[in-house]
Formats: structure tokens, C-alpha cells, sequence
């Protein structure tokens, strides 16, 4: 994009030229210095219309690659160990490493998929696995944020630090519960600390979580703290449970 057509007013544009714009800043500036109702309702039908673009053409390319590594589990003999949540952000690991003596893969399972809340399905075989440990609590937090979020494009839990950096993970997770709180579609990724700031406020009017994490020190971290990402978490999935939004015998 020139620095001619950057700085054309939103204005003199039609959708048609608005929907040609590839450069999501020169959107968000148009729309910081829009004037009328109109206007920004043209300029977020395109900055809506390019996020679109761009998650669908990295979900394309997140499908390649997770094909490519399918193919290559299967040149080698067919083994699926590691490659359970590669395969998809919704698939679950089946065989968690610490039920290894069970000598089964579907003898434990940490969510019901129905009702998308944490819980042990099937018990497990050994009498040592019958009370969970610390690991397999955050495993089952890990698998229920990638359940809760896994509708939601351009979001891929894989752990408790680098999957939240840029805040639209936290987005997700809260408006799966409060979809009425903001809209999702129009956050922009490259701006984390408006995404953690909406997202901690929205919690904290709607489900009484606590702020424990500051939009001001994430943003300032490389990448977040993975045991203050945690600690937020289970004081938000406590929150919900205590306002019925989640429904489980026991708590994490």
C-alpha cells in the first residue's frame, strides 16, 4: 500500500475500494479518524472481510501442515504418540503420559465433549491415578480451554504461555461464555494490550473473576508467564463454575 493511498480518507472511498485494502493498520488509522456512523460502518465491514481472509488463509496452511505430519505418522509405521493434538486443535490426547500403566488408550479421557466440561469419563484402571495429581489437573484445564475456544478462528492452545500472547486467546475463552460482551470478529491480534484489557474486564464484570494478570506487564514479557496464565485461568473456570455457567462434580 502507498503512502498516497494511506493517507486518502475513508470518505471518498467506495466498499468496493475499502474491501481492496490488505493492510489492517491503514483500516484502524481510517477508522480512528472516521466521522460519521457510515463511514466506520463501512471501514469495519472491511477490516471484518480482511481478518476473515487472512484466518482462512492460515487455517489453509495450518491444514497442510497438519496433513503433512499425518502422512509422515503414517510412512512411519503408523504411530499417532505426539501427534494427537497436532492433527487438529480440537483433537484430544487419548493416552496422557501419566496414565501409562492403564495399557489402554481409551481408558481415560479428560473432557466430556458433550457437555465441554472437565471430567473423568471413564475411570482409570490404576488405583494410584483414581485422585488426580497437579499434571493431569493442568492437562485437563489445557484440553478444556482448546475444547471451549477450538470454534473460534485464529486461536491454537498448545500451552499456557505462548498461545495467550497476543490476547485473543483470553477473548475467545470469555466470550464462549458471553458472546454478547463484545464482537469478536473485528480484534486484531497485533494489538494484545487492548485484547487482555477487554478481555480481563469482561471476566471480571460478567463472572466475577478477579484481574490477577496486568495488560501492562504481558505485553512487556517476550512471552506470558506460563504459571500467571495458569493461576488466571483456574480462578476463571472457579468463577464460572460458581455462577452455574459450568456445570462439573469437581473443581480445578
Amino acid at each position: 500500500m502507498s503512502e498516497a493511498n494511506q493517507s486518502v480518507s475513508s470518505s471518498s472511498l467506495t466498499s468496493e475500494e475499502l474491501a481492496a485494502i490488505e493492510d489492517e493498520d491503514v483500516l484502524n488509522k481510517m477508522l480512528d479518524n472516521a466521522k460519521d456512523f457510515e463511514e466506520r460502518r463501512m471501514i469495519r465491514a472491511a477490516l471484518r472481510d480482511l481478518l476473515k481472509r487472512k484466518i482462512d488463509k492460515r487455517k489453509e496452511e495450518r491444514g497442510s501442515r497438519q496433513e503433512d505430519l499425518r502422512q509422515q505418522g503414517l510412512s512411519k509405521g503408523g504411530s499417532t504418540t505426539g501427534g494427537a493434538i497436532n492433527t487438529g486443535r480440537g483433537s484430544m490426547n487419548q493416552q496422557p503420559s501419566t496414565n501409562k500403566g492403564t495399557g489402554s488408550s481409551s481408558a481415560f479421557t479428560p473432557f466430556n465433549r458433550t457437555a465441554g466440561s472437565p471430567a473423568v469419563t471413564s475411570p482409570p484402571k490404576s488405583p494410584s491415578a483414581a485422585v488426580p495429581n497437579a499434571k493431569n489437573v493442568k492437562q485437563m484445564l489445557l484440553d478444556w480451554c482448546r475444547a471451549k475456544t477450538e470454534p473460534y478462528e485464529g486461536v491454537d492452545i498448545q500451552n499456557f504461555s505462548s498461545s495467550w500472547k497476543d490476547g485473543i486467546a483470553f477473548c475467545a475463552l470469555v466470550h464462549r461464555f458471553f458472546p454478547d460482551a463484545f464482537e469478536y470478529s473485528i480484534l486484531n491480534p497485533n494489538k494484545p494490550k487492548e485484547n487482555f484489557q477487554l478481555a480481563f474486564s469482561t471476566a471480571e464484570r460478567l463472572a466475577g473473576c478477579p484481574p490477577l494478570l496486568d495488560a501492562d506487564d504481558l505485553v512487556r514479557m517476550k512471552e506470558p508467564d506460563w504459571k500467571c496464565v495458569y493461576t488466571y485461568i483456574q480462578e476463571f473456570y472457579r468463577s464460572l463454575v460458581e455462577k452455574g455457567l459450568v456445570k462439573t462434580k469437581k473443581r480445578l
